[in-house]
């Protein structure tokens, strides 16, 4: 099999120390790859020193081809415009100098043999959905969901060797993730990417699982790497049963051994006291049987001490993911208290009912412990209803998880931004909380700048969890984008139990699902809010 990327024995640590990579080995070949494992892992870390975005303090990666690289969080300069993310402004600039008739050398040089360009940016913007975006539209004016596509756009039209994606789908609405889902099927050359969303990585060649410092390479999509590791799993716990089994017997066997020799010590002395065998003679019998039940118990706790150590071996092959532990306030709402009046005013623009649907709300009503689900496509609007409703309108203390996690201070310590939310709460409680969330020991001192996506997510929680007054009504925006598999499941699992309001705005229907959702609303640009 030949490797388009190859990265011998990289290591990467932060500048307070905090060690990423140590000595990493990993290969990937043609095709679709899916890079998976838990947070903190260094996923994304090692797609940046893939993509020269970071350096390796030692250790080298070797790229066949030019790189092409999608970040989890794509910069965000309100002031530039779409056709300064997709990296043509030059070009264009050039292109129209011709047109009007300046000649100068530096234009051709520029537009090379890209004279096309702004057709084909249109037609990369159509075939992703931003159709309606126009090159010289600003970036302060797309959704999280529009900019990370138009970022795509770029890249897809650089056509680069090698393309790497960190979270693509993360902030992208269910249309949006067909059309890249559909470009990640026909990308014609290698691609490495890291994502959560099961249906995108359904779509790739092979899955590489980043776990405990170590890439290990699976053949099949992520249905393919499942069974694998299922029958993995199945067999060292089959392993660790048969070596708890042995430790049990040579246990066995080493008392078993000792009751011999202590039986034997014992029908000695009576030999002796009954003068049966002469002191002499039992004194020689003596010895050579302590001589034999050392050299037994000795072969005993040799083959004692061997079991044990198969056995440690064993269990060490068992995966043992860690999983965050959320404990949501435990405040119960009353079912009929009211938790938010919201006036909504006209919609954008009134019109009559689709057939079968129902009219725009004009007053958001939330009741009790009622658990909404905010659904719309990229850009109509629900982020800024959930600013509002932060803002305005909560009758109840409000927790806000917002899409881009930006709550916290990137120069404090995870330790420090929790406690600048619950200023009375024990720095001893702090790090308790903050243990529940795989934050412990010196992990929880580490700067909020140096953290993965993920670990920025549970951190954030962990602080707007911790806040003081709890929160009675939860407000998340995306809560799924950068969680690994595990953390999904284990934050659907809190929430289900959570007894405040909650208002969930996302495009993760399975996740969704689990949340036992009592209203769907949905945020359309044309037609403001309404019931689904």
């Amino acid at each position: 099999m030949s490797y388009f990327i190859v990265a011998d024995r990289v290591s990467f640590s932060w500048p307070d120390g905090t060690r990423v990579l140590d000595g990493l080995d990993a290969a990937f070949p043609a095709g679709r790859t899916g890079l998976i494992g838990v947070n903190g892992s260094g996923k994304s870390t090692l797609l940046k020193i893939i993509a020269r975005e970071l350096t390796p303090h030692s250790g080298t990666v070797t790229v066949a081809g030019d790189v092409g690289y999608l970040p989890q969080n794509v910069p965000l300069a309100a002031a530039r415009t779409v056709s300064d993310l997709l990296e043509i402004s030059g070009k264009r600039a050039a292109l129209h100098a011709v047109e009007r008739g300046d000649t100068a050398e530096e234009h051709f040089a520029a537009i090379a043999d890209d004279w096309d360009v702004e057709e084909r940016a249109r037609a990369e913007l159509d075939r992703l959905g931003l159709g309606h975006v126009g090159l010289d539209r600003t970036v302060g004016t797309l959704s999280g969901g529009e900019t990370v596509m138009v970022a795509l756009a770029a890249q897809l039209l650089k056509r680069p060797g090698v393309l790497l994606l960190d979270e693509p789908t993360n902030n992208l609405d269910l249309d949006a993730r067909e059309r890249l889902y559909a470009a990640v099927s026909a990308w014609p050359g290698v691609l490495v990417v890291v994502s959560h969303d099961r249906a995108l990585l359904e779509l790739v060649d092979q899955v590489a699982e980043l776990r405990d410092g170590v890439v290990r390479l699976y053949g099949g999509n992520l249905t393919a790497y499942e069974e694998q590791v299922a029958a993995e799993q199945e067999a060292a716990l089959r392993t660790v049963r048969n070596a708890e089994g042995e430790v049990r017997r040579q246990h066995r066997d080493l008392v078993g051994s000792r009751a011999r020799a202590d039986r034997s010590v014992r029908i000695g002395k009576k030999a002796v006291a009954n003068n049966k065998v002469p002191k002499i003679a039992a004194g020689a019998l003596k010895r050579k049987a302590q001589v034999t039940a050392g050299k037994q118990r000795a072969l005993h706790l040799e083959k004692l001490e061997q079991a044990r150590d198969r056995l440690t071996e064993a269990e060490q092959a068992v995966r043992d993911e860690a999983e965050i532990r959320i404990e949501l306030p435990g405040t119960e709402v009353p079912a009929g208290r009211t938790v938010l009046t919201l006036p909504l005013g006209q919609p954008p623009a009134p019109r009559e009912p689709e057939e079968g649907g129902r009219p725009p709300l004009r007053m958001l009503e939330i009741r009790g412990p009622e658990r909404i689900a905010l659904l719309g496509p990229n850009g109509s609007g629900k982020t800024t209803l959930l600013k509002r409703i932060a803002a305005e309108g909560a009758h109840v203390p409000v927790g806000y998880l917002p899409q881009r996690l930006d709550l916290l201070d990137d120069a404090l310590s995870i330790v420090d931004n929790v406690r600048a939310l619950a200023p009375a709460a024990p720095v001893n409680v702090v790090r308790a909380r903050l243990a529940r969330f795989l934050f412990r020991g010196e992990r929880a001192v580490q700067a909020v700048g140096t953290l993965s996506g993920g670990e920025r997510f549970r951190a954030t929680l962990a602080a707007l969890l911790s806040a003081e007054p709890p929160p009675q009504l939860l407000l998340l925006d995306e809560p799924t984008n950068n969680l690994d598999l595990a953390s999904v499941r284990r934050l659907s699992e809190a929430l289900a139990a959570y007894r405040g309001a909650l208002i969930v705005a996302g495009h993760d229907l399975p996740f969704l699902e689990t949340l036992g959702i009592t209203r769907w609303l949905r945020q359309d640009r044309e037609r403001g809010l309404t019931e689904m």
